[in-house]
């Protein structure tokens, strides 16, 4: 049986259920807030209250593993402007003038900030995890990817503890124009910059360690559904099933930390209930999973 025994979810914007996110508590070191970008910071602090919900400290060690889906590569149009500028020549992009410097008008830590591997190093870093890990990108579908390595490892014995989770920069110039380039496009009011973590455990490690068990993983289940792009591109769908609590930011769009979000926000009320979410991606991947939520 894989458990859940702590969870935590940001998500910004209307209907979201912050109003920012501030790491600055869960970093070990202050300086490195400097090499921090949205995704990190919501990485970081999803994987804290997750933790703290479960009621373990920061120092998780060898048998600890992180399983991770990072959405696309945020940028935002302050950012790449100044490069813009200086790459240009009579009114075309100009490989030569970008590659004679223009690429150096961009701050020195702005790759630091949008590589999309950065939030699972900083959550490995502020919780010490030394276990395996996995990093998969960047549509909801693949936090299905991360699931179900996470379920493998603990299964296996390889990890006690497993950091599931999805993080999605969304409110960005560069993000919101692939979506909105998407067949059916989505709007940019949509969209949400979200991060949500699940800790799961076997029953047997979290009875050992006197730990609440909030739900339980009953089936999952992810495939391939081969499609012809010439005759058709899959629109994305998602449902969340056997709640009659909304969730706060409705219809919106959280990407990768959609699932883990849906948990974490409908386990707060306590109620015992059986979820399902039911996913279908634009790559392709037709996935499910069910979850007895509530106490054990």
């Amino acid at each position: 049986m894989i458990a859940v025994t702590g969870w935590g979810h940001v998500v910004l914007g209307e209907g979201g259920t912050d109003g920012e996110c501030d790491p600055r508590p869960y970093l070990r070191e202050r300086k490195s807030r400097k090499y921090m970008g949205l995704q990190d910071d919501m990485a970081v602090v999803a994987a804290g209250r997750a933790l703290e919900a479960a009621g373990l400290g920061r120092d998780l060690g060898e048998r600890a593993g992180l399983f991770l889906s990072v959405g696309h590569i945020p940028f935002r149009s302050e950012d790449i402007d100044p490069v813009l500028a200086a790459s240009v020549e009579d009114g075309r992009f100009s490989m030569a003038r970008f590659s004679d410097g223009g690429y150096q008008q961009a701050h020195p830590l702005l790759t630091f900030r949008c590589l999309p591997n950065m939030p699972a190093y900083h959550v490995s870093a502020c919780f010490d995890v030394q276990g395996p890990y996995l990093v998969t990108y960047p549509g909801a579908a693949q936090l299905y990817a991360a699931l179900e390595e996470a379920c493998i490892a603990l299964e296996a014995g390889a990890v006690d503890v497993a950091l599931v989770g999805g993080v999605a920069h969304h409110r960005n110039f560069l993000v919101e124009h692939h979506f909105g380039r998407v067949v059916p496009p989505v709007e940019a009011a949509r969209l949400r910059d979200a991060g949500a973590m699940l800790l799961l455990e076997t029953g047997g490690h979290a009875a050992a360690r006197g730990a609440r068990v909030r739900a339980r993983l009953v089936e999952q289940s992810a495939v391939y559904a081969p499609f012809d792009p010439r005759e058709r591109l899959p629109e994305h769908r998602e449902q969340v099933l056997g709640s009659d609590i909304e969730l706060p930011w409705g219809d919106a769009l959280l990407g990768a930390a959609s699932l883990p979000a849906a948990l974490s926000a409908l386990g707060a009320s306590g109620r015992t209930r059986r979820i399902g979410h039911r996913l279908w991606g634009r790559d392709g991947v037709v996935a499910r999973s069910d979850w007895d939520v509530g106490d054990a």
